[in-house]
């Protein structure tokens, strides 16, 4: 039988020439070609209908980033016991790759049937907990999230989000002091190496896989960025979502279920590391949601400020960072109650 390409869109660029290429390299009988939904990063994914087991093709243009990362930590997680898309063939230098599809499960869309919600997010705290009692798992070698990266994500917020509020040189100033302060709050985190932060771990990029079992019954998505730092974040990446409500008795649960499986933990070092990485990960949420819709056209992210502007407040205050929030009150006194404007309405 021949094989078919079907594309759901007529075919325009050389771009699109190349990913029909690479798929009818490396994929053998009939299949059709389906682009999934974009995220916040350039990459696309691509289902290829047809193919068992099922594939995707992943299109990583090499003048955003590299593949490399992803293939490299995929293997790592793999060789960990934990479910991560297999690598069926990548290159390079086109960015381009075949890898395993998971399927249509995400937790986002459990949760949208109803499936429970306990335990989903136990499933997901079991695979956290499991990976950072993993030695192992820290013998990659990867960058570290350490000063260098969590300054560059804060800056976004200075860049992108209170510079709408602040003339140039009032920016600057404002900057400096915020940096300051940030860089003082985070130096107890700054240092920290001993998990592997995959930075991306919230419900869109979790799926179930009902045929496994164990933590691998868990599908990770998402991971390339991933980092060598402090075990707190991710677990406050799939609690304190900025796409979706998570009760602040649920967050409670989920952080008594986590260091319940890790009772080495001491629970008030760890508190300290995960409302402090809580009220980072927040301030650059709003400055990368700006980012996105007025430098990327993606207006869809400017919807979670409202809740991001909330975790913000929160999680400065239970991180005891008085200062930091009484320089936001100073110099943009109207921050938590921005209306971000989007240019299609």
């Amino acid at each position: 039988m021949p094989r078919f390409h079907k594309i759901l869109k007529p075919l325009t660029t050389t771009r699109e020439q190349d990913r029909l290429e690479y798929i009818a390299a490396h994929v053998v009988g009939p299949y059709g070609v389906q682009p999934l939904p974009a995220d916040a990063s350039a990459r696309q994914y691509f289902r290829i209908i047809g193919t068992h087991p099922p594939r995707l093709l992943m299109d990583v243009p090499p003048s955003s980033e590299t593949i490399v990362p992803f293939v490299t930590i995929a293997t790592h997680l793999q060789g960990l016991g934990l479910s991560a898309p297999k690598i069926y063939a990548h290159d390079p230098d086109q960015g381009l790759a075949v890898i395993e599809d998971f399927g249509r499960l995400t937790f986002t869309q459990l949760l949208a049937a109803n499936y429970s919600e306990h335990a989903l997010y136990e499933q997901a705290v079991d695979l956290l907990a499991a990976l950072h009692e993993m030695d192992e798992a820290c013998t990659i070698a990867l960058p570290t999230y350490d000063m260098g990266p969590l300054s560059t994500e804060l800056e976004m917020f200075i860049d992108w989000f209170a510079s709408i509020y602040l003339q140039k040189t009032q920016a600057q100033a404002f900057g400096d002091a915020f940096m300051s302060l940030w860089n003082k709050a985070l130096a107890p985190v700054a240092g920290i190496r001993s998990a592997l932060v995959l930075r991306d771990f919230h419900v869109d990029n979790l799926m179930i896989l009902p045929e496994r079992t164990g933590v691998s019954r868990c599908g990770l998505l998402d991971f390339q960025d991933a980092l060598l730092g402090a075990p707190a974040y991710d677990l406050v990446s799939l609690t304190q979502d900025a796409r979706r409500h998570v009760s602040p008795a649920f967050e409670g649960h989920l952080i008594d279920y986590y260091l319940a499986q890790r009772p080495q933990i001491e629970r008030g070092q760890f508190l300290k590391e995960y409302h402090l990485l809580g009220a980072h990960r927040a301030t650059k949420l709003v400055g990368n949601f700006e980012r996105l819709s007025r430098r990327d056209g993606k207006h869809g992210y400017l919807a979670f400020l409202p809740r991001v502007m909330q975790l913000l407040e929160a999680e400065l205050n239970a991180a005891g960072l008085w200062d930091i929030l009484a320089l936001l009150n100073a110099d943009l006194p109207n921050w938590k109650n921005h209306a971000p404007h989007s240019p299609q309405g």
